[in-house]
């Protein structure tokens, strides 16, 4: 079932989303070389509890019931999504998709951003840069009255036109007082298929593209998910909510982006 949302409860959907892109700026202060994702967890931990939320991935049963142990998914390379926090130091070259859930006043907040770790190959840039720019193509066509398909095919079809690939298994949610609700929210589609979009539907979107073959394996722990060749991955999300002429974003990178100016400077 498909719950529209009030204007009341997306401004509450909006307060959650913006303290998980304000965590994610947290992060994005220590991401270095040297630096775990075990440290990226904690100092996302302490910040969402700090401002009054509680984050939402801690303990979220899987397929298995195993519940995940970190408060981010941490996915370094060639891994998709949901890794699992460690202390395996981050190395110059690396990329770290940080994927960052709140739950506060009742509602969630759900976003990712891919960042480098100091001085990373060109190729792997521009797939960061090109599943970036796939995420803002699909949030253009999520307006009321189009449909599904008109969000995945503008993902697919941008990042295709790359040479890329879009991880299937993995897609895009509903979002409101559950972290995950209908409809599922695929990044690959045919144009004028799928549901139709009504305005106040709340979804995120989140485009995982692979730089070589799109196919994946999940690991024994339950949860990490692998590309088969080894090759990178990209992942970034926002939480929309569908409006009549255009989307509203509720998360943000803003925050993330204004650090990273700053490390350039």
């Amino acid at each position: 079932m498909i719950f529209l949302k009030t204007e009341e409860e997306i401004e509450l959907l909006r307060k959650s989303n913006l303290l998980v892109g304000q965590t994610l700026a947290e992060v994005a202060k220590i991401i270095e070389p040297g630096v775990t994702t075990l440290q990226l967890d904690k100092i996302a931990e302490e910040f969402i509890r700090d401002n009054g939320a509680v984050p939402t991935f801690k303990g979220f049963p899987n397929h298995l019931g195993q519940p995940f142990p970190g408060s981010l998914c941490t996915s370094v390379n060639e891994v998709v999504v949901h890794g699992i926090p460690n202390d395996i130091p981050l190395k110059d070259g690396d990329i770290v998709s940080v994927d960052c859930g709140t739950y506060m006043n009742g509602f969630c907040g759900d976003s990712a951003f891919t960042f480098c770790v100091g001085d990373v190959a060109p190729e792997v840039k521009q797939l960061l840069q090109i599943t970036k720019e796939s995420l803002y193509k699909g949030i253009e066509q999520a307006v009321h009255g189009h449909r599904l398909g008109d969000i995945g095919y503008a993902i697919q079809s941008y990042a295709e036109s790359y040479g890329f690939e879009v991880v299937r298994e993995f897609v895009g949610h509903g979002i409101g007082k559950e972290m995950h609700e209908d409809p599922q929210v695929p990044n690959y589609g045919i144009r004028g298929r799928g549901k139709q979009l009504k305005k106040g539907m709340c979804i995120a979107i989140e485009p995982m593209i692979t730089q070589g073959n799109r196919e994946i394996g999940i690991e024994n722990d339950g949860w990490t998910v692998r590309t088969l060749d080894r090759k990178c991955a990209a992942h970034f999300e926002h939480t929309i909510a569908i409006g009549m002429h255009s989307a509203d974003i509720l998360s943000s990178f803003e925050f993330v982006e204004e650090v990273l100016r700053k490390d350039i400077k």
